[in-house]
C-alpha cells in the first residue's frame, strides 16, 4: 500500500451517492487522480453505475476498498456510518487516511471504532462540489499528520474551496454552507418571483437572478471586500436600490437569515450528540 508521502494514493469511496460522485468527478476532471485509480463500494448497483460511467472501479465489498486504497472517503448516510466503520476496522492499517463526509458524526466517535493511531479526517462539503465550486472545510483527528492534511486539502481543492479548521467549526459550516445552499436558492427564487410579479417571464427572471448571484459572488471573492462595501457601491441617494433595501429590512431579511444559520447549526450539533 502506497504511503501518503509518495504522492496521490489510490482513492476509495465507501458509499456512492451524489456527494461521493461529485468529489470523484472533481478529482478526475482536475487530473488529481486517474479514474482507474478510484474504487467505490455500495450495497447495490443503483449508484455504482455513475462511477463506472466515469471509468472508475466498483465493488459491493467495503473491506475490498480498504484493502485496495490508501485514502478512503466514507460517504454513507450518517446513521449507518458507525456500523460501516466497525465493519472495515479489521483491515485498517496505520498507512490509511480515512475521511468522513457524514454530517453529525464526530472525529472521536469514528476514532473509537478504529485501531489506535489511525489517521482520521472529517470533511464538510456542500452540493456545489457537483460543479467543482464547493465550499468545504476539513478537520483532522488527533493522529492525523500535517502532510496528510496537505495532501487531502490539495485533492479536495479540485472540487472547490477547501480550508482546514478546528472541528468545532464543522457544524457551523453545515449551517452556513451546507444548508446555506438551500437558503441562497430560496432567495434566488424570491428575487425572480419579484420580477415575475412585475411582468417578466419566469424563465428569464430565474436566469437573471442566478447570474446576479453568480456575478456578485465572483466580485466578493475576487475583490476581497466586505459585502457592505459592495452594497454601498450600488446605492445612490433616493435611488431604486435603497428603496428595495428598506423593504428587505422591513421584512426582516437580515435577522431571518442569521436565525436560519443559527437553527441549522444547532440542529447539526444535536445530531452530533446523538
Amino acid at each position: 500500500m502506497a504511503s501518503a508521502k509518495s504522492g496521490p494514493p489510490r482513492v476509495g469511496f465507501v458509499g456512492a451517492g451524489r456527494m461521493a460522485e461529485a468529489i470523484a468527478q472533481g478529482l478526475i476532471r482536475a487530473g488529481k487522480v486517474e479514474a482507474s485509480q478510484v474504487l467505490a463500494s455500495a450495497p447495490t448497483d443503483r449508484n455504482l453505475c455513475h462511477f463506472r460511467a466515469l471509468g472508475c472501479q466498483t465493488t459491493h465489498s467495503n473491506q475490498e476498498v480498504l484493502q485496495s486504497c490508501t485514502l478512503v472517503i466514507f460517504a454513507t448516510k450518517p446513521h449507518v456510518l458507525p456500523a460501516v466503520v466497525a465493519e472495515v476496522a479489521p483491515v485498517v492499517t496505520l498507512e490509511h487516511i480515512l475521511v468522513s463526509v457524514a454530517a453529525g458524526i464526530s472525529l472521536s466517535t469514528i476514532e473509537k471504532l478504529l485501531p489506535p493511531g489511525t489517521s482520521v479526517f472529517r470533511v464538510s462539503p456542500n452540493l456545489p462540489c457537483v460543479v467543482q465550486e464547493g465550499a468545504m472545510v476539513l478537520a483532522r483527528g488527533c493522529h492525523a499528520r500535517s502532510e496528510e492534511a496537505k495532501l487531502l486539502q490539495n485533492l479536495l481543492e479540485a472540487c472547490g474551496q477547501c480550508e482546514e479548521v478546528p472541528e468545532a467549526y464543522v457544524d457551523i459550516h453545515t449551517g452556513l454552507s451546507g444548508s446555506g445552499v438551500a437558503f441562497v436558492c430560496a432567495f434566488s427564487e424570491a428575487l425572480a418571483e419579484g420580477a415575475v410579479k412585475m411582468g417578466m417571464p419566469s424563465g428569464l427572471a430565474h436566469r437573471i437572478a442566478a447570474q446576479t448571484l453568480l456575478g456578485t459572488a465572483k466580485m466578493l471573492q475576487q475583490e476581497g471586500r466586505h459585502p457592505a462595501q459592495l452594497r454601498t457601491d450600488v446605492l445612490t441617494p433616493a435611488g431604486t436600490t435603497i428603496y428595495g433595501l428598506h423593504a428587505l429590512e422591513q421584512g426582516g431579511l437580515r435577522a431571518a437569515t442569521m436565525s436560519a444559520v443559527e437553527a441549522a447549526t444547532q440542529r447539526a450539533k444535536e445530531l452530533s450528540r446523538k
